[in-house]
């Protein structure tokens, strides 16, 4: 069995991406409403931007954390038994 170092490497970046993605996707959309807000109210506020978005990202991989540990262990098992 041939195991190819760059597809290992290949996927391990897809899993980071595809994990991280809902999270940082929920920051994304909380940014864009919370400067849509300061732009129509002219707040400049920084920690109006900074504590919604690190809030709902917490939530967010928190309700997200049983598919999380399942996809990296699924990934792991993947990787040690080379299926």
């Amino acid at each position: 069995m041939d195991i190819d170092p760059v597809d290992t490497v290949k996927t391990a970046l897809m899993q980071a991406l595809i994990l991280a993605l809902p999270i940082l996707g929920a920051g994304l959309v909380v940014g864009l409403c919370v400067s849509l807000f300061q732009a129509v109210t002219q707040i400049q506020e920084q920690t109006l931007t900074f504590v919604p978005k690190i809030v709902v990202m917490i939530l967010v991989a928190i309700a997200l954390l049983g598919w999380i540990s399942q996809r990296l262990g699924d990934f792991a098992f993947e990787m040690f038994t080379g299926l």
